[in-house]
């Protein structure tokens, strides 16, 4: 049996399995709640119950008062319905209201995609989660001080475990060490989310979407947030790459098109003999086939130059520079 849930003030409404929590469904639906170890220990999904009757799980005191209960307040990650539910709780927004946090972390999987790109897969504690929105990234903390920044490529409903493209950068110092010498299990230490590059779901503009090499983590975790709550705006992914190995996911976003879900155009730099598709610079591609971009959005994500030259002529053909959204790799903190 399913209940109707409703969400105060903004009036979003989904529906939860009997055996459902609260906050899996919401997430599942696609909404952005806060949260933080799905576990019922931390209190971060503490939220009003306004009408209707829940069974409220077993929450830690420290995290839900006697008081608190009384009161009529829950925790989502730990309360299933009994009822059709209005709820009063203050959905995230924006990049400012989800707290960053620092979490140790076990490397999962390390998969070589490419000759120099590693998908590293990361598992945090079993009562910590991470919530981000898609496009945002985090970083590792290092011995002596330093930090080094990789994107999320796993969209935040699929949050078990978290998705790092990581490219080989010869003579970098944590990347040498991702290649050649990190391991399955290995612990590290972990700060975010970070960045105001994240999907605007309040627009309704069509979506310009163009990733340079491994820019296409964190485009990948927004196209599979969009795809997951069904987000019926226009998506189109420009995706360059020196060569044919830089198309590391080919396949995978082939699929996307394949179902109708966006348009796709790979872009070679430096083409193999046998590729028959787009070549050149990526941002141009998108010039050569958009005359009036004012009616965009933009994310991009990729090295320096990419961005500043996306920028620059996107906004020439009448992007709006508010509609303009950019992660730069710099391979360096950032």
């Amino acid at each position: 049996m399913a209940y109707h849930v409703t969400l105060e003030p903004s009036g979003h409404a989904f529906r939860v399995e009997a055996d459902q929590t609260i906050l899996a469904a919401a997430l599942d639906a696609g909404l952005h709640l806060p949260y933080g170890c799905r576990s019922g220990a931390c209190g971060a999904c503490k939220a009003k119950i306004l009408a209707g009757s829940i069974d409220p799980g077993t929450p830690q005191e420290q995290a839900l008062t006697r008081a608190e209960r009384n009161q009529g307040y829950a925790l989502l990650c730990s309360a299933r319905p009994l009822s059709d539910l209005t709820i009063e709780i203050q959905e995230v927004k924006s990049c400012a209201e989800i707290p960053v946090r620092t979490l140790p972390c076990r490397v999962e999987s390390l998969e070589r995609a490419a000759p120099d790109v590693m998908i590293v897969k990361l598992k945090l504690p079993s009562q910590e989660r991470l919530p981000f929105l898609p496009g945002q990234y985090i970083e590792f903390l290092l011995e002596g001080g330093k930090r080094r920044a990789f994107s999320l490529a796993n969209p935040p409903h699929a949050d078990q475990l978290l998705e790092l493209h990581i490219r080989h950068v010869p003579g970098g110092n944590f990347t040498e060490h991702v290649f050649s010498r990190m391991k399955v299990k290995d612990i590290l230490r972990i700060e975010g989310p970070h960045g105001s590059f994240y999907l605007r779901e309040e627009s309704d503009k069509p979506i310009l979407l163009v990733a340079g090499g491994t820019g296409f983590a964190p485009i990948k975790s927004i196209i599979e947030h969009a795809l997951h709550v069904g987000l019926s705006r226009p998506m189109t992914l420009y995706w360059g790459a020196r060569n044919s190995s830089g198309l590391y996911l080919h396949r995978l976003a082939e699929r996307w098109a394949q179902t109708g879900a966006l348009r796709y155009i790979p872009v070679l730099s430096e083409p193999d003999a046998d590729w028959s598709g787009r070549t050149g610079l990526v941002h141009q591609a998108v010039l050569a086939d958009l005359a009036d971009l004012s009616d965009y959005e933009a994310y991009v994500c990729g090295a320096p130059a990419m961005v500043e030259a996306a920028k620059r002529d996107f906004c020439a053909r009448g992007l709006p520079e508010h509609a303009f959204f950019a992660d730069v790799f710099s391979y360096a903190p950032r």
